[in-house]
């Protein structure tokens, strides 16, 4: 099966390859063949027909997440409508007849520029493609969101990293929902053939709380302290806050103790259940080259000499963090970030890792991807 993205370097369409792409990685990791193959198709794509209708050649479904959703209210209402009419053209020229699953929104029901764009758009879909979903979503929150684009936590979430006061509308409730939840979804309905309308419910909370419960969960960050994840929904904002500080924040300090007995650090404080272990790794060998998709895994070297390598997967953005036991630092991994751990000394590196659940062989939560 092969599966288009568009709007793939957008939140919704990363999230949906990044995971297409983390289905791909354990295929790949058991000696098989992908079930999926994925194409991303971005701005630049769109804008050449030919181009596009390259990119579309053999596809079984389509991810629609393109779209305009910001500007002049004329060009809004223009605009979805016609990337909508530029995809079933590249469509009839590639000579496919995909599964379209179309982003849509809950504003579709309203008598706004925005409103409008999206609904007519969707109408227009929906005559088109023989098989069709309509997925309509509240508003989508999640890692590597952008801030002060229509986001409210990624907004919410940049304000507290930089210490800002927020203006907060003491009226305003919101419907969140996370990004990867909405992408599995529209996966989900291509690889099964679901069709028709889909309303994922999100979470209603006042802005109020969102920014109370976001600074909370900043206040214990901050102080090396992993809050209470248990509940997704706070898993899924605690992740996107920490993404957010990536990789300003790393490696942050640990509180070291040292008098004539020796050295005492805390590494890890946790309200919930938690997995410690400790590795050890031989001079120029490499640790991990996999990522997770919402594990939250703290690594502190605490003897010898490494170099820590995070790359968000999908792009060639390397981050390098050299680290020793001799000044113990904390570095997290991020959600869809893969990263190894390469012993640069000449002596045994010990690091000690810290997550926030225990390893299950039947859902670990690993990808094998070279950094």
């Amino acid at each position: 099966m092969k599966i288009a993205v568009t709007g793939s370097s957008g939140l919704l369409g990363w999230h949906a390859t990044a995971r297409l792409h983390a289905q791909a990685c354990a295929a790949q990791y058991r000696g098989d063949d992908p079930e999926i193959r994925f194409v991303q198709i971005d701005r630049k794509t769109f804008e050449d027909h030919s181009a596009l209708t390259s990119a579309l050649e053999g596809v079984d479904g389509i991810l629609h997440f393109a779209g305009v959703n910001r500007g002049e209210d004329a060009e809004v209402e223009e605009a979805n409508p016609r990337i909508a009419k530029q995809l079933t053209a590249a469509c009839q020229s590639a000579g496919v007849e995909p599964h379209i699953v179309y982003a849509n929104s809950i504003h579709a029901a309203r008598d706004t520029s925005y409103g409008r764009s999206k609904r007519i758009a969707g109408e227009y879909l929906a005559e088109y493609a023989p098989r069709y979903t309509n997925l309509i979503l509240p508003h989508i929150f999640g890692e590597c969101a952008q801030p002060y684009y229509n986001n409210v936590v990624a907004t919410l979430i940049d304000q507290i990293w930089k210490g800002d006061e927020p203006t907060v509308n003491p009226e305003g409730r919101v419907q969140l929902l996370h990004a990867g939840t909405a992408a599995q979804m529209a996966i989900d309905a291509v690889v099964e053939g679901k069709c028709g309308t889909l309303s994922p419910k999100g979470r209603d909370i006042s802005v109020v709380d969102l920014h109370d419960k976001l600074r909370a969960l900043h206040a214990l960050y901050t102080t090396n302290v992993v809050p209470d994840v248990s509940d997704p929904f706070d898993l899924a904002l605690f992740n996107s806050l920490r993404t957010a500080a990536f990789p300003d924040l790393y490696p942050f300090k640990l509180k070291v103790t040292t008098d004539e007995r020796g050295t005492l650090f805390e590494s890890a404080k946790g309200l919930t259940e938690n997995h410690t272990f400790l590795s050890t790794t031989r001079p120029g060998q490499v640790r991990g080259n996999h990522f997770h998709y919402d594990l939250i895994e703290r690594f502190v070297v605490v003897r010898g000499e490494a170099i820590i390598r995070v790359r968000k997967v999908l792009t060639n953005d390397v981050h390098e963090f050299r680290v020793s036991g001799d000044e113990p630092v904390a570095i997290d991994q991020i959600p869809f970030h893969t990263h190894n751990i390469e012993n640069i000394g000449e002596e045994d590196v010990i690091t000690f890792f810290w997550t926030n659940r225990i390893f299950d062989p039947s859902a670990p939560d690993t990808y094998a991807d070279p950094v």
